[in-house]
């Protein structure tokens, strides 16, 4: 019997037929493709062409589950960028589906976690097993565009999800560095308060460097071009956090700076989540930067500010963190939730 994810973004919808297979928890990928989400009026047409054309020669799914990019209520999702309004009854009735669901495409993720493959994830750190705690509990944290955070209790195949908006927490300054910082993007962005997700996301890479390329000392830094180019282009400001990593990896001092930065409150925020959730069953960092991000988070650097918190950070050492390593987890885990729908009948 064949089921539908869907990881739909302001930016792209990826979308696959999975089927379920024997002896084998995990769904099994039959046919996906990606849509780019600003070629099209509405999900609606995209789903249509994906099932009509692209699957003509597949049974038609029984069940669906679509991770969506944006908050979700009352089983309706609306994709602010895009003017896009989304219904779980709507699709259902016009698809012919027997449960159909919509979740945020952060939260989704919990879903895939039981059901993850060696190869889909990599350990930093094991833990250290500590009787009468709850190894069911379970967070993840990923930066991408924005900073996600999902919460979830699972037991056995069993889960349930917690949703949080953690990524809009206080970003707290650690060092003088930091607080300039943080007074810098106040006044540029001209807001009053600095959330989590201004600093520890891809676009909160983009401002550090903005910043640093503020000063002085970088007049002559050869980004200094690209900023005055990225403020009419929306496609090269999306490409700024890739630039940054490759000067960094290439010996730039000020971008190694930048990059140091971000890392820095990666962690910490990181050490903060671990001890607010107690996630003794993992801390799982996920989102379209972990994979490129990998050896910084096995860094002797980066681990020692996960530990940086004072009289708590023995107990952050009892705790598995983990990295996601599959850049289409978001579908994988929406599939996996869509296998899960079968079984309601």
């Amino acid at each position: 019997m064949n089921f539908l994810a869907c990881d739909l973004g302001g930016t792209k919808v990826l979308l696959g037929i999975f089927e379920k297979v024997i002896n084998d928890d995990s769904p099994k990928l039959i046919f996906k493709k990606k849509y780019i989400s600003s070629e099209w009026c509405s999900f609606e047409l995209i789903l249509e062409d994906f099932l009509k054309k692209e699957c003509r020669n597949f049974s038609h799914p029984s069940t669906a589950c679509l991770a969506v990019a944006g908050p979700v209520s009352d089983n309706k999702a609306k994709l602010i960028n895009l003017s896009w309004n989304i219904s779980e009854d709507a699709l259902k009735d016009k698809f012919k589906f027997k449960h159909c669901e919509l979740i945020n495409d952060f939260a989704v993720q919990i879903y895939g976690i039981p059901f993850l493959k060696d190869n889909q994830y990599s350990t930093i750190q094991n833990g250290i097993h500590s009787d009468g705690v709850n190894n069911d509990l379970h967070a993840i944290v990923g930066a991408g565009t924005g900073l996600g955070i999902a919460r979830g209790i699972i037991s056995g195949s069993s889960v349930k999800v917690l949703a949080s908006e953690g990524g809009h927490v206080e970003y707290s300054p650690k060092s003088k560095l930091e607080w300039e910082l943080k007074i810098w993007l106040k006044n540029s962005l001209n807001v009053e308060r600095i959330s989590c997700e201004r600093i520890v996301s891809g676009t909160g890479l983009s401002r550090i460097a903005e910043w640093r390329l503020s000063k002085p000392d970088a007049k002559n830094h050869p980004l200094q071009k690209y900023l005055k180019e990225i403020k009419t282009s929306d496609t090269l400001r999306k490409e700024l956090p890739e630039r940054i990593c490759n000067l960094s990896n290439e010996g730039d001092q000020l971008m190694t700076e930048v990059e140091r930065i971000w890392l820095d409150a990666y962690a910490s925020l990181l050490g903060d989540v671990a001890l607010q959730e107690l996630c003794f069953g993992g801390l799982w960092i996920s989102g379209g930067t972990a994979p490129k991000h990998f050896k910084n988070f096995k860094s002797e650097l980066f681990m020692k500010q996960f530990f940086d918190k004072g009289r708590l950070k023995d107990i952050l050492r009892t705790i598995p963190l983990k990295v996601i390593l599959d850049e289409e987890f978001g579908l994988f885990s929406a599939a996996c939730r869509a296998k899960m729908l079968l079984q309601i009948g």
